[in-house]
């Protein structure tokens, strides 16, 4: 399986959900839909490091980059993300050159950056890769994802992309929404505008951008528009509305609403 980081590298594109539930079975059936990656969500979500570990062996089966969100820029929360054997990692917040290096440094190991180094772990095959296969091998693959997702992260993007080591500069719309004062309105013209000049902005110096859309016709958007690494929706709502949709067409063909107790 080609790597993430060199599908992006190769001006190629990716698209994948963003999962909260704990069931491996979720992600191998994002594998076996055809989605490129998958989001483990351990920002917003409830799982945990164990969870979190069975859900990237379920990806690494069905052919799916795996993708950890971490809770927050900690350098400790990167660290086991990326040795649970994840292709990379979400990090939120992203607002200055100083936030971006740290989250960059803490993805590789020396020279290129300071990760924490254990051989004992799922991402060097509990020491079956040797020490400096291991190394070299994390470093080369590690996506680094950096959410930009307020005004302030914005404004500072031409600082951000000075710093060396940049996997994914991901736009949070919804975030950014609420950051221009208008929560929630992704399509906001303000939304919009600042989101159109930071996707200029960082190809032009060459690096990947990503976002996340609500819908296939967003995502159309984006990717005519430059982004190569799009996250659409979520588990939980994917669910919610195939359930709603074949709810309302039963419906439709005579079956009762529920009756509530």
């Amino acid at each position: 399986m080609n790597s993430l980081r060199g599908i992006l590298r190769g001006g190629g594109s990716s698209c994948g959900p963003f999962l909260k539930l704990a069931d491996p079975g979720v992600m191998e059936i994002v594998g076996l839909a055809g989605f490129g990656h998958a989001v483990i969500d351990m920002e917003h979500g409830p799982l945990g490091v164990e969870t979190a570990q069975n859900l990237v062996r379920a990806a690494e089966l069905r052919g799916v980059a795996a993708m950890i969100r971490v809770h927050a820029n900690e350098d400790a929360a990167i660290l086991r993300a990326l040795d649970l054997g994840a292709q990379g990692v979400h990090v939120p917040h992203i607002d200055s050159a100083a936030a971006a290096e740290r989250a960059l440094r803490a993805c590789r190991f020396h020279p290129d950056g300071s990760r924490g180094v254990c051989r004992f772990v799922r991402a060097a095959e509990y020491t079956h890769v040797p020490k400096a296969e291991h190394f070299a091998r994390s470093n080369d693959r590690v996506v680094p994802v950096l959410h930009i997702e307020g005004v302030a992260g914005i404004d500072a993007l031409p600082a951000i992309l000075d710093v060396d080591g940049h996997g994914v500069i991901f736009l949070g719309p919804y975030d950014l929404s609420q950051s221009c004062g208008v929560p929630g309105e992704v399509h906001h013209p303000d939304v919009v505008a600042r989101m159109r000049r930071a996707v200029d902005l960082a190809r032009s110096r060459r690096v990947a951008v990503g976002t996340f859309v609500d819908t296939v016709e967003d995502g159309r958007r984006w990717l005519e528009l430059g982004v190569q690494y799009v996250c659409v929706s979520v588990d939980v709502g994917i669910f919610y509305d195939a359930c709603v949709a074949l709810v309302r067409g039963l419906q439709a063909q005579g079956f009762p609403e529920r009756t509530k107790a």
